[in-house]
């Protein structure tokens, strides 16, 4: 006879079922919990590595350093790039300070007063020496004719002393010619060749006279035009104009007397470099730039020194090399698409 099984009995096969259905469960149930973290978006890992990029060409360019932009043949002729090879130059270092043309009117006057005290002081040394070999001979002079002419020679020469001492007032005290030079006195007279008299800032010049001096007219429209004087020597201060001030002579040159010029004297030995045109610089970031092309159709940016002008650009001893091509127009197109990357080149 077969006994009744009670409720809660069941078969070996039954509690294996059970089982099987408890672990599927667990399972979606752990699958469901995964599924309830949100992943990192797609979009996001692509956006947070292109801010280190940024953030590398914001320290290039704080570096002076540029990534440069790259562009096909196309490309480049649309944005009309035209590049010049650039050019070997030199550039002396140079303290500017102002200069001015001293009037001969002056310089004439202190001419005659220096001739004349030499002729005269020559005249009475000569009949003071003829006294002085005729002394003890029959043709001897009196004594008295002696004394005046000892007394006349000795005023003489007092004379050419003073003479003398004025016109180191007008000229200063080491003028490269000597007082007996009568074509250079006559010159400087006559106003052939002019005194200038050139100042120049305190602290600009230490140390001996510049070896030489350079000279630009103020004027704008009358400028473009230079010339050199010969080495320059110490003049007094300048009561109006504070700084060193040097005298030097100027040769084969139109500058009116009392004109004011612009000077420049030498600081240094000459550097080797190169010549950037005017037109190949551009502004960005309150610094001076220009575009140079390394490769084909590759134009990189190089931070210059726009302190040093030479002529009609400017003078580079770093960062662009002799034949280097440097592009003189549209380097603002090439600004604006280094900048901006994702614009077109039309």
């Amino acid at each position: 006879m077969n006994a009744t099984r009670p409720p809660f009995y069941r078969s070996p096969g039954d509690r294996r079922c059970a089982a099987v259905f408890v672990a599927a469960c667990l399972c979606i149930g752990a699958l469901w919990l995964v599924g309830c973290q949100k992943p990192p978006a797609a979009a996001d890992a692509p956006a947070h590595e292109s801010k280190a990029p940024a953030a590398s060409a914001d320290t290039s360019r704080a570096q002076g350093v540029s990534a440069g932009v790259a562009l096909t043949p196309d490309q480049v002729e649309k944005m009309g790039i035209l590049t010049t090879p650039a050019k070997a130059a030199s550039y002396t270092p140079e303290a500017a300070g102002y200069a001015v043309i001293v009037a001969h009117e002056g310089l004439a006057q202190g001419v005659a007063d220096l001739v004349a005290a030499l002729a005269v002081e020559r005249q009475s040394g000569a009949a003071l020496a003829r006294a002085q070999r005729l002394a003890g001979t029959p043709g001897a002079v009196p004594a008295d004719a002696m004394e005046s002419a000892a007394r006349q020679a000795a005023v003489d020469q007092a004379a050419l002393k003073l003479a003398r001492q004025r016109w180191s007032a007008i000229v200063g005290q080491n003028p490269p010619w000597k007082d007996t030079d009568e074509s250079m006195l006559d010159a400087l007279g006559s106003g052939r060749i002019k005194l200038l008299r050139a100042t120049f800032p305190l602290g600009a010049i230490d140390g001996t006279a510049p070896a030489s001096v350079r000279l630009e007219r103020i004027d704008a429209v009358r400028s473009g035009r230079s010339w050199g004087s010969t080495a320059p020597w110490d003049a007094p201060a300048d009561a109006s104009v504070p700084g060193r001030s040097f005298f030097a002579l100027l040769k084969g040159s139109d500058a009116a007397e009392g004109e004011r010029l612009l000077a420049w004297a030498p600081l240094g030995p000459p550097e080797a470099g190169v010549a950037i045109p005017a037109a190949a610089v551009i502004i960005s970031d309150n610094k001076s730039w220009c575009y140079v092309e390394r490769a084909l159709g590759h134009f990189v940016r190089s931070k210059i020194d726009t302190t040093m002008p030479l002529g009609a650009g400017y003078f580079v001893n770093k960062g662009v090399a002799v034949g280097d091509p440097v592009v003189t127009e549209s380097a603002g197109l090439l600004l604006a698409r280094e900048m901006n990357p994702g614009a077109a080149a039309d």
